[in-house]
Parts: C-alpha cells; sequence; structure tokens
C-alpha cells in the first residue's frame, strides 16, 4: 500500500511528506488548498505525461516520490523481480521533471522508461475521478472485476487452456496447408533426386575403396616394374640377391658362434632378417601375380568415380557425404508424401479444439451474464445511496460466437451508467462529471471490494454536490473499503 508521498518545487508547492497508514485517509480544504495538485502528482509519479507548467516557478527541476509497502503484493513482486529491479522488499517511484519539460522516472533508484513506470503504477494504485489514471473505465479491467467478483478463476483457465490447444493447432495447420502447393513440387524434385540416387546405390564405404582401386589400377604398369626390381635385388640376381648372400652370412655366423657364443645374438639377428627377407619376396611374388592390369575394370571405375562426383556437384555436397545427404532426403521424402494424411489429421484436430474452445467460452459467457446481472443490481442500490437517486448500473455482457477468438473468451463486457432518471445508460467512459464517476467507482469498488487487486485507492472529488446524510452514507462506504484496501 501507499505509504509515504515527497513532494518538492512542484506547482505551489515548495516542500511537503505525507505519511499515510492503514485504512481511509480523507483529505480535506477550500478550493485552491492543494488538494488536487496532490492528487496531480500521485498521477505524475504513477507514470502520467508531464510538462514543464509542473515545475514550481523559478526551480529547475520538481521532483516527486512514492513509498510503497507491497510485502502482501505477489504480482508487484514478481514483476520487480522480471525486470531486475527489486530490492528487499521496497518499492519506491520516483519521477523528475525538468523546466525544459523533459522528465525521468526512477523505480528502486533505477531509471526506467516512463512506460515501466506506467506499467507498475497501475498495478499500485488506482484513482478515480476526473484524472485519467482510471482503471476502471479500462475493458480488462472491468473484465478481470466480473470474472473475480464471480469466482470464474477455474471456467476462465479452462477457456484460456482450450484457446491455446486451439490456436496451437490452427498455426500448425495454416503452416502445412498454406505451403501446399511447395510442398508438392518439393516432393516431385525429392522424389527425382531420390530416384538418382537411389540409382547410383553407392554403398557405405564404396567411395574409398573406389579411390584405392583406380589408384592401383591406374598405376599397374609402374607398380608391377617396382616390384620386379624389388624381387630382382631380394631374390632373382644369382650373383647379388639380397636374400643369399644373408643366407650365407647366417650360416658363417651360426658356425662362428660356435667358437665365441658372444656371436650368437648377432647370428640369430641374421638368420631372422634372412627369413622376413624371404617372406617379403614371397608376398611381393603373390601380389604380382594377384594383379588385375584389365583396361576394361580401369575404365568401369572410371566411370563409376566420375558419376558419383557429377552427383555430388549436383547436389551441392562432397562425395563423401552423398550417402549421409541421400538418408536426409530419404526422410524429408517420406515426410512429405504422408502431408495429406497430416493436413486431414490436423484438421480434424482443429475442428475438435474449436468445438471445445466454443463450448468453454458459452459456459463461461452464461456465467459472467448471471453474475453481471447480480452484480448491477448491487452496485444501482449503492449508486443511489450515494445521492444519485436515479442512478443505474448496468454491465453489458455480449457473447458473439463469430467474434475473433481470445483467451478471455467470445464476451464483450462493458459497464454502462446513467446518473440520471430517465437517461439511458452509456458507457463509463462518457460519463460527464468527475464526482459522479468518482462515486460510481466507489460504488462499484463497496460492491466487489474482493475484485478489487490494486491495494491503494484515490477517489478525487468524491463528495462534489452532495451533502448531509449521503455525505454520512459515503463516509461509511469509504471506511469499510478501507478496512480492506
Amino acid at each position: 500500500m501507499l505509504e509515504h508521498i515527497h513532494i518538492r518545487d512542484f506547482a505551489i508547492i515548495d516542500e511537503t511528506d505525507l505519511e499515510l497508514g492503514v485504512g481511509t485517509t480523507v483529505l480535506t480544504g477550500e478550493t485552491g488548498a492543494g488538494k488536487s495538485i496532490l492528487v496531480d502528482a500521485l498521477g505524475l509519479v504513477l507514470g502520467d505525461r508531464s510538462d514543464s507548467t509542473a515545475v514550481r516557478h523559478g526551480c529547475k527541476r520538481a521532483e516527486i516520490s512514492a513509498s510503497f509497502s507491497i510485502s502482501a503484493m505477489p504480482g508487484v513482486c514478481n514483476w520487480l523481480t522480471e525486470h531486475d529491479l527489486d530490492s528487499d522488499g521496497d518499492c519506491v517511484l520516483r519521477r523528475v521533471i525538468n523546466a525544459d519539460g523533459g522528465s525521468r522516472a526512477y523505480i528502486n533508484g533505477q531509471q526506467v522508461p516512463l512506460q515501466s513506470m506506467r506499467s507498475l503504477g497501475q498495478q499500485l494504485v488506482d484513482i478515480h475521478g476526473q484524472q485519467t489514471h482510471q482503471s476502471l473505465v479500462r475493458a480488462t479491467v472491468q473484465r478481470d472485476l466480473l470474472d473475480i467478483h464471480g469466482g470464474h478463476s477455474d471456467l476462465c483457465k479452462n477457456v484460456a487452456q482450450a484457446f491455446l490447444e486451439w490456436q496451437q493447432t490452427r498455426d500448425q495447420w495454416r503452416e502445412i496447408s498454406s505451403a501446399r502447393n511447395d510442398r508438392m513440387a518439393k516432393r516431385d524434385l525429392l522424389r527425382y533426386q531420390v530416384s538418382e540416387l537411389e540409382a547410383l546405390d553407392l554403398s557405405v564405404g564404396e567411395l574409398d575403396s573406389l579411390d584405392q582401386e583406380h589408384r592401383t589400377l591406374a598405376n599397374s604398369d609402374r607398380l608391377a616394374q617396382g616390384i620386379q626390381e624389388a624381387l630382382q635385388i631380394l631374390f632373382d640376381d644369382e650373383s647379388n640377391a639380397v636374400q643369399p648372400r644373408l643366407a650365407g652370412v647366417s650360416i658363417n655366423l651360426a658356425d662362428l658362434s660356435t667358437i665365441d657364443a658372444r656371436l650368437e645374438e648377432t647370428a640369430k639377428l641374421i638368420t631372422e632378417t634372412e627369413i622376413q627377407v624371404s617372406e617379403a619376396a614371397d608376398n611381393l611374388q603373390r601380389y604380382l601375380s594377384s594383379m588385375d592390369t584389365d583396361p576394361a575394370r580401369l575404365e568401369w571405375v572410371e566411370l563409376r568415380l566420375a558419376a558419383v562426383q557429377d552427383l555430388a556437384r549436383k547436389h551441392r555436397v562432397e562425395a563423401r557425404e552423398l550417402s549421409t545427404h541421400f538418408q536426409k532426403l530419404r526422410s524429408e521424402l517420406d515426410q512429405l508424401e504422408h502431408i495429406d494424411e497430416q493436413i486431414d489429421e490436423l484438421q480434424a484436430k482443429l475442428e475438435r479444439t474449436q468445438t471445445q474452445y466454443v463450448m468453454r467460452a458459452k459456459k463461461l459467457g452464461d456465467k459472467r451474464k448471471k453474475t453481471a446481472k447480480a452484480l448491477a443490481a448491487d452496485v444501482s442500490t449503492v449508486m443511489r445511496q450515494l445521492g444519485m437517486p436515479g442512478g443505474r448500473f448496468e454491465i453489458g455482457v455480449e457473447h458473439d460466437t463469430d467474434a475473433e477468438y481470445s483467451a478471455n473468451g467470445l464476451d464483450r463486457i462493458e459497464f454502462l451508467v446513467s446518473a440520471n432518471p430517465g437517461q439511458p445508460p452509456k458507457s463509463m467512459r462518457k460519463v460527464a462529471s468527475g464526482g459522479e464517476l468518482s462515486r460510481i467507482s466507489l460504488a462499484i469498488q463497496v460492491v466487489a471490494a474482493d475484485a478489487t487487486r490494486i491495494a491503494s485507492l484515490v477517489f478525487d472529488e468524491i463528495d462534489a454536490g452532495i451533502g448531509g446524510g449521503v455525505a454520512e452514507i459515503i463516509g461509511r462506504r469509504l471506511r469499510h473499503l478501507g478496512a480492506s484496501h
């Protein structure tokens, strides 16, 4: 709730502090005493627009601050936390207005956009009267007040949930349906691309195998010549071949090691080397015998590699990624092949969610009409007690199944009032008298006190044009309202 207001160099005020306690506070005074100036100052610190005329003559700036206790206001606490403005449960709003017309807004010492201050201010204080900061003329506030007063919370949640399900299904259906022609064209392209890749039938690892085989076949002459030269050196040269000479050395060292045992290890190494050379020569001989020098095979491998490279360029991927790309395209094609089934399923789901939403919205609308009738009768009674003998209050609830769907249902809700006998009820926005509007607001607040979430209420000039018994009734009503606000 509002606890303290500080004003400096605003309008005709040099400096003043106002401490507020729980319950009802009444400010009285003659015309020109500054009552409206105080309300104007409060409006500015809650986010109203300002101009240079707000600054006291001869001063550079005006400053207004308001402190609030928000321990029992979880919505405000959450708002401050979400905007990184919380300060250990404190809430201090400050507005600085310069003589040139510019202004700065602060929440808990941090400068913020005016819109942020206005958004928070609407949750902290409600001003009823001739000022512009009046929440009860807003359609959303009227709807929320009616729903809270009627205990429609569960119905509202059910409608919001049904709307969300319908909205998500509608968006999915629109996305698939609107792009159906494009998807069909893409499906035809995918079919062609997949058929190309299927015809290629490139197996996993085949490209590496083809590359290796191509290198071998393309260099078969060089390989054969090199192997023959190696065999000549290792085995075939009768006079200088490595293997026979190593065999002779091995026999000689074996004989010498019988004389000196220290040669045994060396003799063993030479013997092992001779064996390895023999095995290597055998391997080379077998390789040479198995070599495929068929030109037709080389031509086939080259054609196969060219086909792979051409298709890879066509799909703008690396040749080694072609197999993975094929799996991806086949998966996309599989999804598009079933697009008609998806559209049919979403269409059926859309109809189900729409039916459910309309049914829940109608149930909420019927409940709203019942609550509106009872609330309007009670408010009308209080209006007549507050000096408006011909006063009449109505709540229009129009349920329109053709209206645009929303999370709040299909009802257009509007508060209508008639302050004088014989006058048809009009929208609260069109009530001319500030005092009448203030008393009408009081009547609504008194009847629907539990539905008013805002903790601090200000009624400006609520006693305008009344006196005697009516003034006493208003005072008692205010005192009653002050027990909870």
